[in-house]
């Protein structure tokens, strides 16, 4: 890898976090340990769940965390730091814990999916790069499960490098998209940076450049025979771009002892188009080749082709992937919830709000999701005090914080930790893994929701839910809080 793959993120940060820092060596605060958690509060596209990602590039921007001597020279020229914080970030070592819910976790809002404790000056200062990490990619993963599982086993192809927004949108979105389920990606460099597949065939421009359409394919297919894929709507998809592949296939492809890959169809009435393409292919005798769609897809219009009789074998979806373009917010928030003190005791913190949605959950928290052990499905997650266990032996009753009389008691369940610990004070404890087998176990944790959690439209609300000293500490701060 080149040193450019692995910018020093550090000076990427609100202005204000730093502003703050130097207050808190002011005010003496600087060494009191805070608790911040990042959650989010509604799913996107008002969908049934998220998908966590970006943990990997969170631990790299943490692991690399240093000031240049540039960056203390801009920050002195400011006027407004004081000598003492300029020399402590001079001299900074991350030293913080800090806990993440795994890569292709099903996430739901509220839910603590990242904890940071240390010093304020530190754990306050991270926060522009968690939200940045996380949101991104936690955006892209879940637009693109969404679009994945509308494909309906077909399989999808990211191909948004060109209407991402900026070089890094592009690169750690293909990334995302990989986890969310995409079988690879336009983006050469993230097959070369993070083993994403990178896949492609060819524009409307080798077409066009061409004297003919058929010499077009020709041309290709001479050099590529073993993974022959044509796009055939440069002129007219049924009069000339499939009856030349055809050719091509039986004159060129064969011959050489391969069958046609595919053929490619981006424009048009698609569902039609691939009616009759299918129709065309079968009599030619190339039953096996493959059809391709793209052109501004999303998971509406690839549900609604196949419900419509689409042949399509598999899709590239681009812009509105990569951007999420129908909801390109994921909104993650990052919150105090807690302040320990020099003799380890733990103050829980709140933010209350008349918004309701905005009133923050407090105390050190660990989060569970409890499964059916017959089903092997997720009933629902609980966040729970830090040090709470939850025994598996004994029922256990759920109650939703908002609406407490709905109750229901659990038995013949399994609960498990949702998050791991990856750094603590300061060292890195994150094991990386490799992103086929992130992208496996992000299947293997949809797989385990209920079919109604996954509805695109109105889908069944998944519970999350406090534990009843959590809930009743919540309370007791939103009393003491009155005005």
């Amino acid at each position: 890898m080149h040193d450019r793959d692995h910018l020093n993120l550090t000076m990427l940060t609100d202005f204000y976090e730093l502003t703050m820092a130097n207050g808190y060596f002011a005010s003496g605060l600087a060494d009191t340990v805070g608790y911040f958690d990042m959650f989010f509060r509604k799913i996107p596209d008002d969908g049934g769940f998220a998908i966590m990602a970006g943990v990997e590039q969170l631990v790299d921007y943490l692991n690399r965390l240093s000031f240049s001597k540039e960056d203390i020279e801009y920050l002195r020229g400011k006027h407004i730091f004081r000598e003492e914080f300029l020399e402590y970030l001079q001299n900074f070592k991350f030293c913080c814990d800090v806990w993440a819910v795994p890569e292709g976790t099903p996430i739901f809002p509220g839910e603590p999916i990242i904890t940071v404790r240390g010093p304020m000056v530190q754990a306050q200062f991270v926060e522009t790069m968690v939200l940045l990490c996380i949101n991104h990619q936690s955006l892209i993963a879940t637009k693109t499960n969404r679009i994945v599982r509308a494909a309906d086993g077909r399989a999808v192809m990211e191909f948004g490098s060109r209407r991402a927004q900026g070089f890094d949108g592009a690169v750690f979105g293909a990334r995302a998209a990989y986890i969310g389920g995409c079988v690879g990606t336009a983006c050469t460099i993230s097959d070369r940076r993070f083993g994403v597949p990178a896949l492609g065939t060819m524009a409307h421009s080798w077409v066009q450049l061409f004297p003919s359409e058929y010499d077009a394919f020709k041309a290709y297919a001479e050099e590529y025979p073993q993974n022959c894929t044509l796009l055939v709507d440069t002129y007219n998809v049924l009069k000339s771009g499939i009856p030349n592949a055809i050719r091509v296939f039986n004159e060129v492809v064969v011959p050489r002892g391969f069958r046609p890959a595919g053929i490619r169809i981006d424009s048009g009435d698609i569902t039609y188009l691939s009616r009759r393409a299918r129709v065309m292919l079968d009599e030619a005798g190339f039953e096996d080749c493959k059809i391709c769609a793209s052109n501004s897809l999303d998971e509406y219009i690839i549900r609604d082709m196949l419900m419509q009789g689409a042949k399509v074998d598999s899709f590239g979806v681009g812009e509105r992937l990569i951007t999420s373009s129908s909801e390109p917010v994921f909104g993650g928030v990052y919150k105090l919830v807690a302040v320990e003190g020099k003799d380890g005791t733990i103050t829980p913190k709140i933010k209350i709000s008349e918004n309701v949605t905005k009133i923050t959950t407090p105390c050190f928290k660990e989060v569970w999701r409890i499964f059916d052990k017959e089903t092997d499905k997720a009933m629902a997650d609980v966040i729970t005090l830090f040090d709470e266990t939850i025994d598996e032996e004994q029922p256990y009753t759920l109650f939703d914080p908002n609406h407490t009389w709905k109750r229901k008691t659990v038995e013949n369940f399994r609960a498990v930790k949702l998050r791991t610990q990856i750094f603590k004070d300061g060292k890195c404890l994150y094991q990386p893994r490799a992103l086929s087998a992130i992208r496996a176990y992000c299947a293997a944790q949809v797989d385990g929701l209920w079919d109604e959690v996954k509805r695109f439209e109105n889908p069944h609300s998944y519970y999350v839910d406090l534990s009843q000293p959590l809930w009743e500490e919540k309370q007791r701060l939103l009393q003491e809080n009155q005005f």
